[in-house]
């Protein structure tokens, strides 16, 4: 890989940068040493290329990749999951990271970021992970996931609009969300109706690793 868009030095001895907490080896498993290259790249090309606020290094590991993978324990090695507005690749790249036999796509509309993701994806080698350039409302008859995963993207509405007609039968949207989900589900109601959804199940993952556990709704195709 070309030097200019490699990490330089080792960001986790740099002043500022969280340390890897104790939980990382024990989500990521044997495949560790790729989230710590992941980690290297969010915390150098990563803000280089305006990707992430250097303000979220030293909340680096738990608010970001830990965040986005203790998710993988509600996928399954069929799935294929399509990663909307995948940005930093969170949290496609950590779920490919922690479930290698689980199939990613990557969906990004921003060409820079398309190819921040692509340098990455070849950096760490994988290959359960396809990146796709576009906005999701294009992909409809192109893609068809049976899991659409989301992070910071837009709100549950706006998720649910986006989402469903790229859902295959049965097929579920699991979205990242802060302590106001609650309020998200009440203003999603209507579109959860129109779009014959179940009612959302509120995962609360990572409470034995994570100081802040994950929230994910999960809303399934009926």
């Amino acid at each position: 890989m070309d030097s200019t868009h490699s990490p330089t030095g080792n960001p986790r001895e740099r002043a500022g940068i969280e340390s890897e907490p104790e939980a990382a080896a024990e989500i990521f498993g044997a495949r560790i040493d790729l989230a710590r290259r992941f980690a290297d790249h969010l915390a150098t090309t990563g803000v280089e290329w305006g990707l992430l606020g250097p303000r979220e290094l030293p909340r680096l590991w738990s608010r970001h990749i830990l965040n986005c993978a203790v998710m993988a324990e509600l996928l399954e090695d069929t799935d294929v999951v399509g990663d909307i507005g995948s940005g930093a690749g969170l949290p496609g790249i950590p779920l490919a990271i922690a479930r290698p036999k689980t199939r990613l796509v990557l969906v990004e509309a921003m060409e820079r970021r398309v190819e921040w993701l692509q340098m990455v994806a070849a950096d760490l080698q994988l290959e359960n992970v396809r990146i796709v350039r576009a906005r999701v409302e294009e992909l409809v008859d192109a893609e068809i996931f049976t899991v659409a995963t989301a992070r910071a993207v837009k709100s549950l509405p706006v998720l649910i609009e986006w989402c469903t007609p790229v859902l295959g039968p049965d097929g579920r949207l699991l979205a990242i969300k802060g302590q106001s989900y609650e309020t998200e589900i009440k203003k999603a109601a209507k579109h959860i109706k129109r779009y014959r959804l179940s009612p959302p199940k509120v995962h609360t993952l990572g409470a034995e690793s994570l100081e802040i556990p994950t929230t994910v709704l999960e809303l399934r195709r009926r």
